[in-house]
């Protein structure tokens, strides 16, 4: 089956580009040819059946840019539009492969214009819905003939996948066809957990037990356990906004803090914020939160004389590659209490779990669905009080083996391919009306 691939590529780095880009890995690269390809040939991905054709629709080159509107985005959406047109009538692909957008109206102005142009020359659209929230948008926050126009370009796609039950309104309200649920998955992160990171967790775990029991370590104990076994380590790893939960995971460190020294507790919580700004104001913001007294701490054992104050804010920017691989395996709690508009999977909730590491995260959109069931880590969004009770908990209880397993059961990148792949295929083979269209089938 051959496939034209509308989407963009990292650079900007973030979950829906790197998702495309594992698609497009997965099945075997870009099969255009005689161009410079930003996903290269794999032959490995024949095996799913599918031939995918590229055009990298990289409107933004930056985060900050994303959703923008600029004459130049308009500019290049028109010849991203006509490649996609060339490659029907070059390659022979009947299949178009679009992300639409969430409740955002230069987006959505982009999908009318896409749609527009490109619909016409191809048998059937697919929709990846890696974004969330556009069927409550449209009926909620804008006029009557926003919501015709965009039911008349996005109506009766001939398949709609959705990443989660949460996202199948969006689908629906467009009445697609075929809806398809096909959860993330990515490349196992950390294939030597059992080797490197288990020991060390279980080791910080037990180092905790006993400071909270009121013993003191030996410090080949505390070596064992990574030479702090007094710190709790949370990590933020997401783009650094407000909606994301960035400056919640503050408070709430702050509150947990504060409970510890009441408690006259040995340890304190320490957090590694890991990510790009997005807006300048919250940048500034943020770097003068983090001075504040709540957010300094003087680390100290039980019996030893106090260090000096210093913050208990460690912000170490964007990380990728080896560095976002420490990041993840020396840090003993992940934590992500979003409410981004668009969130929908959350990539890093099931990153973390993949290095067996417990996750505080909010009851948001998807991520439930994410967790195993009565999961102890979900809050509810906003609520920092709720964080900062998280955190105590977590730093009692010991689930690695349990969160690791749950990752390799659900979210690995051979099952998400296999999934995915069936799910575009089955729809090649659908009978079609005489329009052309897929007549209109069972979930």
């Amino acid at each position: 089956m051959k496939l034209l691939v509308f989407a963009h590529t990292p650079p900007p780095h973030h979950g829906q580009s790197y998702m495309t880009q594992l698609m497009l890995t997965g099945f075997g690269g870009d099969h255009r040819t005689g161009r410079h390809r930003p996903v290269p040939r794999n032959t490995a991905g024949d095996v799913h059946g599918i031939e995918c054709y590229h055009v990298n629709v990289r409107l933004s080159r930056t985060l900050e840019d994303i959703g923008e509107f600029h004459g130049t985005k308009l500019f290049l959406l028109l010849l991203y539009c006509l490649q996609a047109i060339w490659c029907r009538f070059r390659y022979g692909v009947t299949s178009f492969y679009y992300i639409p957008a969430p409740g955002k109206r230069s987006a959505l102005y982009r999908d009318w214009l896409v749609m527009f142009l490109c619909r016409p020359f191809f048998k059937r659209i697919i929709f990846h819905w890696h974004a969330a929230g556009l069927a409550k948008w449209l009926e909620t926050a804008v006029q009557i003939r926003t919501r015709a126009v965009t039911f008349s370009f996005l109506r009766q796609a001939a398949l709609s996948i959705v990443l989660s039950n949460y996202n199948r309104p969006d689908a629906e309200k467009l009445f697609a066809r075929h809806i398809r649920t096909v959860g993330n998955g990515i490349p196992d992160p950390c294939p030597d957990f059992e080797e490197t990171v288990l020991p060390r967790r279980r080791a910080r775990f037990a180092a905790r037990q006993r400071l909270l029991a009121g013993e003191s370590l030996a410090e080949s104990d505390a070596q064992r356990a990574g030479g702090d076994p007094e710190i709790f380590r949370l990590l933020f790893l997401a783009h650094c906004t407000r909606e994301k939960g960035l400056f919640d995971a503050l408070e709430g460190v702050s509150l947990a803090n504060a409970r510890l020294a009441t408690a006259d507790s040995p340890l304190r919580v320490q957090l590694t914020v890991a990510g790009e700004f997005v807006v300048a104001k919250e940048q500034e913001e943020f770097h003068q939160r983090i001075l504040q007294p709540d957010l300094q701490i003087a680390l100290t054992r039980r019996g030893s004389t106090p260090a000096a104050r210093r913050s208990c804010v460690n912000y170490i920017g964007f990380v990728s590659g080896q560095k976002k691989r420490q990041a993840f395996a020396e840090s003993d709690c992940f934590c992500f209490p979003t409410y981004y508009y668009a969130e929908s999977f959350g990539l890093v909730v099931i990153e973390s779990m993949a290095f067996g590491m417990p996750v505080i995260t909010s009851h948001w959109r998807s991520i439930p669905e994410l967790l195993t069931k009565d999961y102890a880590g979900l809050i509810p969004p906003r609520s920092p009080q709720r964080i900062a009770e998280a955190i105590l908990r977590m730093l009692a209880e010991e689930q690695s083996v349990a969160l690791r397993d749950h990752f390799l059961q659900h979210f690995t990148i051979e099952q998400h391919l296999a999934k995915l792949a069936a799910a575009i295929r089955e729809v090649e083979v659908s009978p079609t009306t005489p329009s052309g269209v897929p007549a209109l089938a069972t979930r």
